[in-house]
């Protein structure tokens, strides 16, 4: 079991009730992945984790839902990384979903 002092990466705060929803869509194919990399993550003690990825001078975030069996990943659209960096504020603020 992990307690929650024991987690080193951020938690996603509550969704706010007037949040921006995020359109989610299918994994990225690997030639986009080739030089994208995660530079933030949340952590994995939830059953929804989420990456920021970025390379190439864009960004996107990664949403991985673990299941029993296999989980189920979703990207957001790509963004610049200004952009991207804010939505994962948002999203780490509850504040997007």
């Amino acid at each position: 079991m992990i307690l929650l002092d024991e987690c080193l990466s951020p938690h996603v705060a509550m969704v706010q009730r007037d949040h921006v929803r995020l359109e989610w869509r299918q994994l990225y194919a690997d030639s986009v992945l080739e030089r994208a990399r995660p530079v933030l993550w949340t952590c994995l003690c939830r059953a929804t984790a989420y990456e920021l990825y970025e390379g190439g001078g864009q960004a996107f975030i990664r949403r991985t839902v673990q299941l029993d069996r296999t989980p189920e990943v979703h990207d957001t659209f790509m963004y610049p990384i200004g952009e991207a960096r804010a939505v994962w504020t948002g999203l780490l603020s509850g504040s997007a979903r």
